[in-house]
C-alpha cells in the first residue's frame, strides 16, 4: 500500500487496501501485516501509520497494522503510546530512516519497543547503516533484551556469509561458513530474520544448500514475508514457500509460514495443519 515508488508512478502504481487484500487471496495468503514507511530517507515514497490503521479497520480479518514513527519525531515516546493503546498496533517497521543503526535518536524507539516487547522490522543497509558482522545490531540486541528485531534487508541479510565485506548490496556465489546471522540467531533469543524483499529472495537462493542448513539451525526465528510493494510486484517467495511445503518437515514449515510470526505478535496458537 501507500505511495511508494513515486519515480516510477504510474508504471509502479501503488495498491489499495482492497488490492492488497484481493493478492493475497491470489498469493494463498491468509493474514498480513502492513507495513507504514515515514521517514524521508525510505526513498519510494510514504505511508502513513494512519493509513494503515485504517486499512486495517476495513479489513479486521485480513489486515495487521503496524507503526512507524522517525525517529527525529519529537513527541515519539508519546505518539508511540497512543499508537499502541489507542490504535491497536502490534509492532513497530519498517525501521529504515538515514541514521547508524545504533544512533541514540534510534535507540528511543528500540526502548518502547523493548518496554512493549513488540517486534520491530528492521531494514540494515544502505540508509540504516551497520558495519559487515552487524556490531551495532548486536549492541542493540544486548541492550534491548525484550526488543524483537526482526531482520530484513540488503545490509543484514549479506550477512548470512562469513565472508561479507560490505553491509549492502546483493552478493552472488556461495554462502560462506560462519556468517554474522547464524551467530547473532544463536546467542540472542530476540533475533528474529523475514525472508522478504529481494535481499531475502538473494539469501535464500544463492546457495540453496547452505540455506538448507541455516533452516535447520534457525526455522523457529525465521518468517515469511513479501514486502509487496506496487500492484504487478513479483515475488518469488510466493513459489518457493509452496514448493518447500512439500520438502519441509511440517512443523518447520508451519513456522515459517506462520507460526513464528503469531508468537511474537502474541496472536496465539493456531492448530497445525497435519
Amino acid at each position: 500500500m501507500g505511495r511508494l515508488y513515486r519515480e516510477d508512478y504510474p508504471n509502479k502504481h501503488y495498491l489499495t487496501a482492497a488490492q492488497l487484500v484481493d493478492r493475497m487471496n491470489r498469493d494463498g495468503v491468509d493474514i498480513s501485516v502492513v507495513l507504514p514507511l515515514e521517514s524521508p530517507e525510505g526513498h519510494w515514497g510514504w505511508l502513513l501509520t494512519e493509513e494503515v490503521v485504517a486499512a486495517r479497520d476495513e479489513f479486521p480479518d485480513r489486515l495487521i497494522a503496524f507503526m512507524c514513527l522517525d525517529p527525529r519525531y519529537p513527541s515519539l515516546e508519546r505518539l508511540f503510546d497512543v499508537c499502541i493503546e489507542q490504535h491497536g498496533c502490534k509492532g513497530f517497521g519498517e525501521h529504515v530512516p538515514g541514521l547508524p543503526f545504533d544512533d541514540p535518536l534510534n535507540k528511543r524507539i528500540y526502548a518502547k519497543c523493548d518496554e512493549y516487547n513488540v517486534p520491530i522490522d528492521i531494514e540494515i543497509g544502505g540508509v540504516c547503516t551497520d558495519e559487515p558482522g552487524l556490531p551495532r545490531l548486536e549492541a542493540c540486541l544486548k541492550e534491548f533484551p525484550s526488543c524483537i528485531f526482526v531482520g530484513h534487508g540488503p545490509g543484514f541479510w549479506a550477512n548470512i556469509s562469513g565472508d561479507c565485506e560490505s553491509s549492502s548490496g546483493y552478493p552472488p556465489g556461495l554462502v560462506a561458513p560462519g556468517g554474522a546471522i547464524d551467530r547473532l540467531m544463536a546467542q540472542y533469543e530476540n533475533l528474529y530474520a523475514d525472508i522478504s524483499a529481494g535481499s531475502g529472495w538473494n539469501a535464500i537462493s544463492r546457495d540453496p544448500q547452505f540455506y538448507e542448513g541455516f533452516i535447520e539451525r534457525n526455522w523457529q526465528r525465521l518468517m515469511y514475508g513479501s514486502d509487496i510493494m506496487y500492484a504487478g510486484h513479483q515475488i518469488p517467495q510466493v513459489q518457493w514457500m509452496k514448493q518447500k511445503k512439500g520438502e519441509l518437515d511440517p512443523e518447520v514449515y508451519f513456522a515459517i509460514a506462520e507460526g513464528n510470526a503469531r508468537r511474537i505478535l502474541k496472536m496465539g496458537e493456531r492448530q497445525r495443519p497435519t
